[in-house]
């Protein structure tokens, strides 16, 4: 038998980075259940992570998680 050179095939591999969506404010106070103006507060006063652009604030799942979190434990 003669050894033939077999290409081995594998899965496409992910390449890149996927951002995590980013909520509006309206989306984000809805999870945690507060007025979305003392969550931007809150932002503005560095007691939860947002990231504003312009004049828009956007927040993290995440963020919002571990905030819940650490107001929990």
């Amino acid at each position: 038998m003669a050894n033939e050179n077999v290409t081995e095939k594998r899965p496409p591999q992910s390449v890149g980075f996927v951002p995590e969506r980013l909520l509006q404010t309206e989306e984000a106070a809805a999870i945690i259940q507060i007025h979305p103006k003392t969550l931007q507060r809150f932002a503005r006063e560095g007691m939860i992570h947002g990231i504003h652009i312009g004049k828009l604030w956007r927040f993290r799942a995440s963020e919002i998680e571990e905030w819940i979190q650490r107001q929990t434990a």
